[in-house]
């Protein structure tokens, strides 16, 4: 499964999170297609959904645009609304609307997503964005809500749902990171958007 951070630099994420580095910093800034490091740091944070969807459109064959032309097109959907210095979304409906039009994947907005369901969605070859509270990176620490941010679900076995994390930590939670479903509900919401081929 191809992974994708919401930074371009993966590697740096530790740094990012913990504003040790601004995201304007990020050396490979202009890959992601944005004017301005501004621009690209005002959404690198923001990008979560978009990071998924790119794994997903790589893992089905699809040609991946940059991030922000993605961001672009998906503000002019509705699926992000911009509000000043704040953003409403990612918006499941114009989101998969989106994704239908532009790319010809099935999406369907699962308002309750329950875990148990995972497994079959999972191994009969769809994927999931669900949404989880970003601290799922380290699934050991107690969150302080559930939901929030997306996570791509890849994959699930007896132990755990495996997870590419737009936001992980490398080398521990960025690619196929098991979360024990002991531990899943503490950060999942039960709310998400199934994608197909």
């Amino acid at each position: 499964m191809p992974y994708y951070s919401q930074w371009e630099s993966a590697s740096l994420v530790p740094d990012f999170i913990s504003g040790r580095t601004p995201a304007t910093e990020d050396p490979l800034w202009q890959k992601s297609g944005a004017d301005s490091p501004e621009e690209y740091g005002y959404w690198a944070p923001r990008m979560c959904g978009v990071a998924c969807l790119r794994m997903a459109l790589d893992h089905w064959g699809h040609q991946v645009p940059p991030s922000i032309p993605l961001v672009r097109d998906l503000c002019e959907a509705g699926a992000y609304v911009r509000e000043g210095d704040s953003v409403k979304g990612l918006i499941y409906r114009p989101f998969t609307e989106y994704v239908q039009a532009r790319w010809g994947l099935t999406a369907e907005v699962r308002p309750n997503l329950p875990p148990a369901e995972l497994p079959e969605i999972l191994h009969g070859g769809r994927l999931a964005l669900l949404s989880v509270h970003k601290t799922i990176r380290t699934p050991h620490v107690e969150p302080p809500s559930r939901g929030g941010h997306l996570v791509l679900a890849v994959g699930a076995n007896k132990e755990a749902v495996l997870v590419n994390n737009p936001s992980g930590l490398p080398g521990s939670s960025q690619t196929a990171a098991a979360v024990p479903w002991a531990r899943l509900d503490a950060f999942y919401a039960h709310r998400g958007v199934i994608l197909g081929d």
